[in-house]
């Protein structure tokens, strides 16, 4: 049986106080991600969170194991992943989307995802050729094929 994939979800930032507080800027928008119990992995190293807490724009957390600054200097810089999360029906996670061939409704190729780029109003797939896509209008996504439903005009 194969390992579930794990997935970067954050970074670890600077010791906080003297307790083996940590601050953590997230990549990913799964704040569950850091709730009491939750398993995260820096390597091959298993962290399990003891506390978590919003604290500006970053998470202060507490692993067990880690009880005093100078074990919490240690850990920074290094970066959180965890186990993938099932994904919902309407949801999309970019290590599903990279590499995926993206086809119109008609099933024309228009490329090849090389990247998302986030965007404010919504997130853009960036294909071979330099040519963005909103999300917005991606239809489906199965079996690494993405068909769009493109406004006249997008790349004109």
């Amino acid at each position: 049986m194969t390992e579930p994939a794990r997935l970067e979800i954050g970074r670890i930032g600077r010791a906080h106080g003297l307790r083996g507080e940590l601050a953590v800027l997230l990549t990913s928008d799964r704040t569950e991600r850091l709730a009491v119990g939750s398993e995260l992995f820096i390597g091959d190293r298993t962290l399990v969170v003891v506390s978590s807490r919003p604290h500006q724009q970053r998470i202060l957390v507490r692993f067990d194991g880690v009880e005093d600054r100078t074990a919490a200097e240690a850990l920074q810089g290094e970066v959180l992943s965890a186990v993938e999360l099932p994904s919902r029906d309407d949801e999309f996670w970019v290590h599903q989307l990279i590499g995926a061939q993206v086809r119109d409704a008609a099933g024309v190729v228009l490329g090849t995802v090389e990247a998302v780029e986030a965007n404010p109003a919504s997130d853009l797939l960036v294909l071979d050729g330099d040519r963005l896509v909103p999300l917005t209008f991606v239809v489906s996504h199965d079996d690494g094929i993405i068909t769009v439903d493109l406004p006249a005009g997008l790349w004109d």
